[in-house]
């Protein structure tokens, strides 16, 4: 069974080129009184690559710089100088594609296009998902107050909730508690994908 890939650290998330933030993050992290060991557990980087970014040995693909953006509280545009976000233009924003993050489950039967922008994560985080069949995403109780919403795209998904377990088909939804042990699972001979939305606890 698969665990929820959000808290596995990530090793293989370092990219060529910028962004150059390691001056930044260690200001972040020293700002909230964070250790190097503190920032790994939260944002589920390993301490090590953690040292290297902030030292510029490194640079961070966006996956990481997303993680780190959510543990710390801020958005990804913090990261970069108060000039250059402050000379930005109202614009429309195209992510394209290969640049959208994505996580795998361990056994590689579940993926998780992570489409929210990181400045809603305190509120919203939503995600592409898919399983293979025979796959199950399954979590560990979020904060108290937290619930999903789970639209089904193609295929169908079991749902379950604490007790609860319900199939969820093609072009229904499914809202649920996500402040119990709960999981989404592939029981059908056929990928499964779907939009799913946390809506965290205010």
């Amino acid at each position: 069974m698969a665990q929820a890939p959000a808290t596995r650290p990530f090793d293989e998330g370092l990219a060529e080129g910028p962004p150059a933030v390691g001056a930044k993050l260690q200001v972040l992290r020293q700002a909230r009184k964070l250790s190097l060991d503190e920032l790994s557990r939260r944002a589920g980087v390993s301490k090590s690559m953690l040292s290297q970014v902030e030292r510029n040995l490194a640079n961070p693909t966006v996956a990481v710089l997303w993680r780190l953006a959510t543990a710390l509280g801020v958005g990804l545009a913090d990261f970069l100088s108060p000039e250059a976000a402050a000379d930005a233009a109202p614009t429309v924003t195209v992510i394209p594609a290969h640049s959208i993050p994505v996580i795998k489950s361990p056994d590689g039967k579940c993926e998780l296009k992570i489409l929210g922008p990181v400045d809603l994560a305190a509120r919203f985080e939503w995600y592409e998902l898919s399983i293979q069949p025979g796959g199950v995403l399954a979590s560990e109780p979020h904060e108290v107050g937290t619930k999903e919403h789970l639209s089904v795209l193609s295929g169908t998904l079991t749902v379950q909730s604490g007790a609860s377990e319900k199939k969820v088909r093609h072009g229904e939804s499914a809202r649920y508690p996500a402040d119990v042990q709960h999981a989404i699972s592939n029981a059908g001979k056929t990928v499964a994908t779907a939009l799913l939305v946390v809506e965290c606890a205010q």
